[in-house]
């Protein structure tokens, strides 16, 4: 991957423009981040679904979460998040390839959904189940899984555990989904997060409090660690974020950034672009249908010997003759 470029406040166009992260830091606070804004990528994405508008809505925000993590990756490969659970959507799955590009699919319950109201929130779509973030380095064939817990919990809690638990990496994490109604009912759709981190030279100034075991035994003493002086200011700025703020497209990520940091001197580097584009062909579909066994593949046959395939991820059909 290439190095990243510092850049003035306010010199690049393309801060104030949708579909892009804006990576940053501030040094006196050993803070490291990244901000993203979505627009016309996450309404293409979406909008070949079909989905529900609650489905939709909890979609957007794991595509700017994944889209946040995906570009940290310094090396070519894969981060994927993947959500599977009981609640009205059972599963969340969004692929993220260096240095740019993503997809996503949801699955869910009709039933479950239309009883859980437009009004539920995240953590109630989700239920009790697991979200996972993988992570694939290419060129040395090497894949990681973290798993968190998910128990009621939203997306954002979630991936804040995940930091603590996985990348001990004392982190603040904001994500906000915007709707847009137009003229002829039609939907689009507006995302943003902001994602810091404490990264200080010192490892030691990065220790956390242990997570809570949830089955410690009664007048158990709690492990207590007093939060660094520079990370509580970082997390305190970053939780000041306003959901307006994150997706308003008149308000550049630089700005935003600005606004938080401006009395530390924050620096932005060069925004990395964010590209829907899926990664199916027929050719790696033709590959994995003759892995399966001739009595599969006859059953999978059409009356016109052909075998029909769908991309879940870009909806694209496929009619195959083997």
């Amino acid at each position: 991957m290439a190095p990243q470029t510092e850049v003035p406040i306010g010199s690049s166009a393309a801060f104030g423009a949708d579909d892009i992260v804006l990576p940053f830091h501030v040094q006196a606070l050993d803070t490291r981040g990244r901000a993203i804004r979505l627009g016309k990528q996450l309404d293409a994405i979406l909008a070949r679904h079909a989905y529900p508008a609650a489905v939709e809505r909890l979609l957007a925000e794991a595509i700017a979460l994944t889209a946040l993590m995906g570009t940290s990756l310094k090396f070519d490969g894969r981060f994927q998040l993947q959500t599977r659970s009981e609640g009205p959507v059972n599963m969340l799955v969004v692929d993220f390839s260096t240095p740019s590009d993503i997809r996503a699919y949801a699955r869910f319950d009709a039933e479950k959904l239309a009883a859980a109201g437009d009004s539920a929130l995240p953590g109630a779509l989700l239920g009790t189940g697991y979200l996972g973030f993988t992570i694939e380095q290419t060129k040395l064939n090497s894949r990681y899984q973290g798993i968190v817990e998910l128990a009621g919990q939203g997306l954002e809690a979630a991936a804040l555990q995940y930091f603590k638990q996985s990348e001990q990496i004392p982190s603040a994490l904001k994500l906000a989904v915007a709707e847009e109604h137009h003229a002829g009912g039609v939907r689009r759709w507006r995302a943003g997060g902001v994602l810091a981190q404490f990264l200080p030279a010192a490892p030691e100034r990065m220790a956390q409090s242990d997570l809570d075991p949830g089955d410690a035994p009664e007048g158990a003493v709690r492990h207590e660690v007093a939060e660094d002086d520079a990370w509580v200011e970082a997390r305190s700025l970053v939780e000041t974020t306003e959901a307006i703020e994150l997706v308003d497209p008149t308000l550049g990520l630089d700005r935003l950034l600005y606004r938080l940091f401006n009395e530390r001197g924050v620096v932005v580097n060069e925004p990395v672009a964010i590209v829907d584009a899926c990664r199916c062909s027929e050719e790696k579909i033709r590959e994995t249908l003759k892995q399966f066994p001739a009595e599969e593949l006859a059953d999978m046959r059409e009356p016109d010997g052909q075998i029909a395939v769908g991309c879940e991820f870009c909806a694209r059909q496929y009619r195959l003759s083997l």
